[in-house]
């Protein structure tokens, strides 16, 4: 069975929801940096990244999940030369309980994030 997780993370830019929950595997969409209360975008590599991260908290937290309970992320970068300074900010989420990952430089991201950054985690 397959259940919908919605939350005040920002609100979706196309037709997806948050995150999806089947067998307790939680499944988040991409997240970038958009700030939930008036769904901009925040400046700056370090800012998105940080925004980015809030709101995979917040979608986690809905799911009744953490970043200690993250099995793999994928984060996606407009510029790999931003890989330290994500990586900076990224650690400190992870409380040294770190998962698989894999990044990525891409061409461009949705209204012009410099990152983007999707998870699947356990429920608790």
């Amino acid at each position: 069975m397959k259940r919908t997780i919605a939350n005040n993370a920002p609100a979706a830019i196309g037709p997806y929801v948050h995150a999806t929950e089947a067998n307790s595997i939680i499944f988040t969409s991409g997240q970038i940096g958009l700030n939930p209360q008036d769904g901009k975008l925040t400046e700056g590599i370090e800012g998105q990244t940080k925004q980015t991260l809030e709101n995979l908290k917040n979608i986690l937290e809905s799911a009744n999940s953490d970043f200690e309970h993250v099995l793999k992320a994928t984060i996606y970068l407009d510029d790999l030369a931003n890989f330290s300074k994500v990586n900076n900010i990224y650690k400190d989420y992870f409380n040294g309980e770190f998962s698989a990952r894999s990044a990525a430089e891409v061409s461009k991201l949705p209204m012009g994030a410099k990152v983007e950054i999707e998870l699947i985690a356990e429920a608790k």
